[in-house]
């Protein structure tokens, strides 16, 4: 059915996973006739991608639900959905905590939501939050860059490390095929999209589940191989790919980065933390000398690469010492970005059990000792470009100052000048920086004169 005069609204929590999956059930709610509405007052269809990562982000989504389910009994019409980690991990739970929601739906179902809603549509309350198996994806996103897109490459994640909700929300690994995965980049590329960032919640357990070895018995599935098998997509420029685990993260994968014209030389490897013991722990499976060889690797092949990650600070039972060691990991390392966050328990996940939990107080002072570390640091990283000419992939407009636009280098640095969108959208320019931050640039385009025979 159409709804021709209906209007929708999602608000996205959370990680870049998250962001695809909103993408793509708005692009089945415009198949459905349902248009984009800003606010969310307007819409008559209100979608919430959820995310159990952060404690916040869970208060966060109770509160916006509680101002729409009032409305809802003005409006009995409005149809409330929760999707998402919150939702997979709460269940039926969230129905009784607010009866008006109509729809609560897991990470696994953003595909069904046209069959799912119609059931909604016939008067159904529905949870579906069963483990399925993926749904090979025929839906088209609506994007919401037309220069950068994502393509989703693995589902879900093995590993299990202690603090980490994503096993138990997105289920086990399932890797889509090469061919369905370079047919979608096909596609983008002749939409006009220049960059594509391939994801996975742990990408370099890519084709693991994947039939088939090779002669020489290695497996014909990885993420090195499908970066051979995806680059020379015609109209992608730009090749990234996240999240990265240590544990798998190889050295053939970095001679791939280093030899693929298209592949950025940007590596997003959480490490979480710089003590072995803390690591441990956390079940990551690596130790901090390994990180560091990881990095080496890198800049031995790649001395310019740009280098982010994810930390963790007041794990339970984590030391003054222990956290010390993640500071001088940092330190020594040098990140050119750095995510970072106190530990905050998360339901169903061993660690939030244990007796040895750290105070607030002891996680914040924490946590910001480690995020002005960070922006130091970064303020370092980022003056080896002062006076450099970077490429960079003009994305949109400044928000701040409209005679701007802004992209991002191939480091994937967000970078400013002077021009206009209406022109320069989706091109690549060279443009010389003229000033440094911690995480961003500012410079001017650079007009590359024509070289004469002299």
């Amino acid at each position: 059915m159409t709804h021709s005069s209906h209007r929708y609204h999602i608000t996205t929590f959370g990680c870049q996973m998250n962001k695809a999956d909103s993408e793509r059930m708005a692009g089945v709610l415009e198949e459905m006739g349902f248009e984009w509405s800003e606010a969310p007052d307007d819409a008559d269809v209100i979608l919430y991608n959820t995310c159990t990562i952060r404690d916040n982000a869970e208060q966060k989504v109770y509160s916006y639900l509680g101002r729409q389910a009032r409305r809802k009994h003005e409006q009995p019409n409005l149809t409330l959905i929760v999707a998402g980690c919150v939702a997979q991990q709460e269940g039926e739970a969230l129905l009784r905590r607010v009866p008006e929601l109509d729809l609560v739906m897991g990470p696994q179902h953003a595909n069904r939501l046209r069959d799912l809603l119609e059931q909604v549509f016939n008067g159904n309350q529905i949870v579906a939050t069963e483990p399925i198996h993926i749904v090979e994806d025929i839906t088209k996103p609506r994007r919401d860059s037309n220069v950068s897109a994502w393509v989703n490459v693995i589902y879900g994640c093995n590993e299990r490390c202690t603090y980490c909700v994503v096993p138990n929300v997105r289920g086990v690994e399932q890797s889509r095929t090469p061919e369905a995965i370079r047919a979608e980049m096909e596609e983008l590329g002749r939409q006009g999209y220049r960059e594509v960032t391939l994801l996975g919640q742990n990408i370099d357990a890519y084709g693991r589940d994947l039939p088939g070895a090779t002669a020489e018995g290695r497996h014909k599935h990885t993420l090195t191989d499908l970066l051979y098998f995806v680059h020379d997509v015609p109209g992608v420029e730009r090749i990234r790919f996240a999240t990265s685990h240590p544990r798998y993260f190889t050295e053939r994968l970095i001679r791939a980065c280093a030899e693929l014209p298209k592949v950025c030389e940007h590596f997003h490897i959480p490490f979480q933390s710089g003590d072995n013991e803390v690591l441990k722990a956390m079940s990551r499976g690596y130790t901090q000398e390994k990180y560091r060889r990881i990095i080496d690797t890198i800049r031995r092949y790649m001395p310019d690469a740009s280098i982010s990650a994810d930390a963790i600070a007041g794990f339970p039972g984590e030391t003054e010492a222990q956290f010390e060691n993640t500071l001088k990991l940092v330190e020594d390392i040098g990140f050119d970005q750095l995510n970072t966050a106190a530990y905050s328990p998360r339901p169903g996940t061993p660690a939030a059990l244990w007796e040895n939990q750290l105070s607030e107080e002891v996680k914040r002072d924490r946590l910001q000792r480690l995020n002005h570390l960070v922006s130091v640091k970064a303020a370092e990283r980022s003056l080896r470009y002062q006076g450099r000419i970077e490429e960079v992939l003009v994305e949109d407009q400044n928000p701040k100052d409209p005679n701007q636009v802004m992209g991002r280098t191939r480091g994937n640095r967000l970078t400013f000048f002077e021009g206009a969108i209406a022109d320069l959208k989706g091109q690549t320019v060279p443009v010389k920086i003229t000033e440094v931050r911690a995480f961003s640039l500012t410079g001017e385009q650079v007009q590359l004169a024509a070289t004469c025979g002299n």
